[in-house]
C-alpha cells in the first residue's frame, strides 16, 4: 500500500511569518506532527510519502504514485484540504481527512471518503481498516465519548517524512488535554479537561531523533497547555536538562502554558535551565468582566502585567493571546488593550477577534441565542462568525487602530527593548554561530538598510551591544519576526478589515434586541465598560 500524507497550505498569518523566512533560509515554519504522528501507526510494509504544499506544490506526479491520499489539519487550512481532496479523487485516488477540523465539524467534508474524528493512537485498526477498503462509500468515524488513549501508546513521529531543512522550527508534543474550562477554546472539546502525558523518555527519544536528523533550530512544545500537568512537567524538565547539558545545549525551546506558570518560580526556574526561552500565554483581555464572561478564570488569580514581568524577569519572553468581541467588551476595550500591551514587555502580541469554533461551549451558547451566522473559516482576524453585542462596524473600526498601533515600528521595537533591560539574560542567550553572521548580514542589508524600520532596528542593537552585546542573535530574530508582523499589518490585514467595513456599509447587519441585552443577562451587576 502507498500512502501520500499532503500537508495543507497555510494562508498568510501573523504566526506563519511568510515575509521573512527567507532571511533564515527557510521556507515554512512548522512541520505537520499530526501527519507525521499518523504515519508511525500505520503497517510497517507500506510505503509512505508527504508532500507538504507549503514547500513545494502537489504534482499529479505525486497522486499516481499514491494508493491513498491522507491530509488533514486547522480549519483555516480547510480551502487547501477541500482542493487536495478533490485532486486525489479526481485522479481516482481513496481520501482520508482527519485532524482538528474534521474532528469538530465532520460534516464539512463530504468530499473525502472516510473522515476520522478524534485521536487515533487507540482506534489503529479501525483507520487501517478504512484507509484499505477498496469501496467508495464515504465514512465518518468518531471515537466514543470520553475514549482518550494514554499517550504512553504515542508512537515516535515518522520525521524522517519531512523535509527538515526547509523548516524554522520543529515541533513535538508532550501532552494534550487542559484542565481550564474557557468557553471560547475547542482545546478541551477535542483532548479533554485531563492532561495526558508523554513519559520523559518518551520526549527525550523524539528530540534525540531530530538531532540524529541534523535538524537545526528551535523546538517548539505544541502542547496547548504545557504545565497542565505540573508533576509530570517537573519529572520531565530534569531529563531534558540532562540531555541539553549531554548535547551542549543544541535547542532552544518554547512552548504554551496558562499565566499561572508566573506563580511558580522554581518551575520557571527550572524551565530556563533547560532551555526554554520563550512561552506563549493566552492574556486574552484586561477586561476582568470579559475573562469572568469566557470562563477564564486562571487569568483572575493574578495581576496579569505582574506576571508577565515575572517570568520576563526569568528568563522567559512571553508571546501574547489577546481577544476583542467579548460580549462584555465596549468601545473603551481597544484603548485599554494598547494601553496594556504597551506597558508590557511582549513583542509578539497576537490579537485577534473572538470567534465561535464549533463545537465549544461559546458556539453551543450563542447557538442557543441564534447568534451564529457560519461556522467560520477559523481565521481570527476576519469579521467575527456571530452577531455581536458591540455594534460590529465600531469593532471592526476600534480592532483596526489597535493593530496599527501595536504593530507601528516605534511600538513594536520598544516592546522588544522592554525585554532587554527587564530580562536578566534576554531569552536566546548562547554563543554566536556562523550562521547568525549569515542571517545578521541579511538582516542588516533587508532591515537595517531598506526597511521603515531601520532606525528602530539599529537603536535596539546598540542597546544590545552596550548591555548584553552576546544578546544580538535574539535582537535579529526579533527584529526579522517584527519585519513580517509590521508588514502584514499595514499592508494586508488592515486593508482586509477596510473592506470588510466598506462591505458592511453597503449591507449592514445590526445586533437583534436579544443580542444586545445579552450581557446584561448574564452578568446584570457589572456596568458596561466597568
Amino acid at each position: 500500500m502507498k500512502i501520500l500524507f499532503v500537508n495543507p497550505e497555510f494562508p498568510v498569518t501573523y504566526w506563519g511569518f511568510q515575509h521573512t523566512l527567507s532571511l533564515v533560509g527557510k521556507r515554512v515554519n512548522l512541520p505537520p506532527l499530526g501527519l507525521v504522528t499518523v504515519a508511525a501507526l500505520l503497517p510497517r510494509d507500506w510505503t509512505l510519502r508527504l508532500v507538504d504544499v507549503n514547500i513545494r506544490p502537489l504534482t499529479d506526479r505525486d497522486l499516481a504514485w499514491a494508493d491513498v491520499v491522507l491530509t488533514g489539519g486547522m480549519r483555516i487550512q480547510a480551502d487547501s484540504m477541500h482542493e487536495i481532496l478533490e485532486r486525489a479523487r479526481a485522479a481516482g485516488r481513496r481520501t482520508v481527512v482527519g485532524g482538528p477540523a474534521p474532528t469538530t465539524s465532520p460534516d464539512d467534508y463530504p468530499d473525502a471518503d472516510v473522515v476520522f474524528c478524534g485521536e487515533a493512537e487507540d482506534r489503529v485498526d479501525e483507520l487501517v481498516t478504512a484507509i484499505s477498503a477498496k469501496a467508495p462509500t464515504h465514512l465518518v468515524l468518531c471515537a466514543a465519548d470520553g475514549c482518550r488513549p494514554a499517550m504512553s501508546i504515542s508512537p515516535l513521529p515518522r520525521f524522517d517524512l519531512l523535509e527538515l531543512k526547509h523548516y524554522a522550527v520543529a515541533g513535538v508534543q508532550f501532552s494534550r488535554g487542559c484542565p481550564f474550562t474557557c468557553e471560547f477554546c475547542d482545546i478541551v472539546e477535542i483532548f479533554g479537561h485531563t492532561p495526558r502525558v508523554k513519559s520523559p523518555a518518551q520526549i527525550i527519544a523524539e528530540i534525540d531523533a531530530l538531532y540524529e536528523l541534523g535538524f537545526h533550530g528551535p523546538v517548539f512544545l505544541v502542547d496547548d497547555n504545557f504545565i497542565g500537568n505540573k508533576k509530570a512537567v517537573r519529572a520531565l524538565l530534569p531529563e531534558l536538562e540532562r540531555w541539553q547539558r549531554e548535547h551542549r545545549f543544541p535547542y532552544e525551546l518554547l512552548t504554551e502554558a496558562s499565566i499561572n506558570l508566573a506563580a511558580d518560580d522554581d518551575l520557571m526556574a527550572a524551565m530556563v535551565r533547560c532551555g526554554f526561552n520563550a512561552v506563549f500565554i493566552g492574556i486574552e483581555t484586561p477586561s476582568v468582566e470579559a475573562l469572568a464572561g469566557a470562563g477564564k478564570k486562571q487569568n483572575l488569580k493574578l495581576d496579569l502585567a505582574a506576571g508577565v514581568a515575572r517570568m520576563t524577569a526569568a528568563g522567559l519572553e512571553v508571546m501574547g493571546g489577546f481577544i476583542v468581541g467579548f460580549d462584555e467588551d465596549d468601545a473603551q476595550i481597544f484603548a485599554r488593550q494598547a494601553d496594556f500591551i504597551a506597558a508590557t514587555p511582549i513583542p509578539l502580541a497576537m490579537v485577534g477577534l473572538l470567534t465561535a469554533l464549533p463545537g465549544t461551549a461559546l458556539w453551543r451558547r450563542l447557538g442557543t441565542q441564534g447568534r451564529l451566522r457560519s461556522s467560520g473559516s477559523g481565521d481570527q482576524f476576519e469579521r467575527p462568525n456571530f452577531e455581536t453585542v458591540m455594534d460590529e462596524e465600531t469593532l471592526l473600526r476600534g480592532y483596526a487602530r489597535l493593530l496599527a498601533q501595536i504593530y507601528a515600528p516605534t511600538a513594536y521595537y520598544d516592546r522588544c527593548a522592554a525585554v532587554l533591560r527587564q530580562s536578566p539574560k534576554t531569552p536566546g542567550s548562547r554563543p554566536v554561530k556562523f550562521i547568525d553572521v549569515i542571517i545578521l548580514l541579511k538582516a542588516v542589508v533587508r532591515i537595517g538598510v531598506f526597511s521603515r524600520s531601520r532606525r528602530h532596528f539599529w537603536s535596539l542593537v546598540f542597546l544590545s551591544l552596550r548591555s548584553k552585546g552576546r544578546q544580538i542573535p535574539w535582537v535579529i530574530s526579533q527584529a526579522i519576526k517584527g519585519e513580517h508582523l509590521i508588514r502584514y499589518t499595514r499592508k494586508e490585514l488592515l486593508p482586509r478589515i477596510r473592506r470588510t467595513i466598506v462591505e458592511l456599509q453597503a449591507a449592514p447587519s445590526r445586533a437583534s434586541l436579544a443580542v444586545r441585552t445579552a450581557r446584561a443577562a448574564r452578568a446584570p451587576s457589572l456596568p458596561m465598560g466597568a
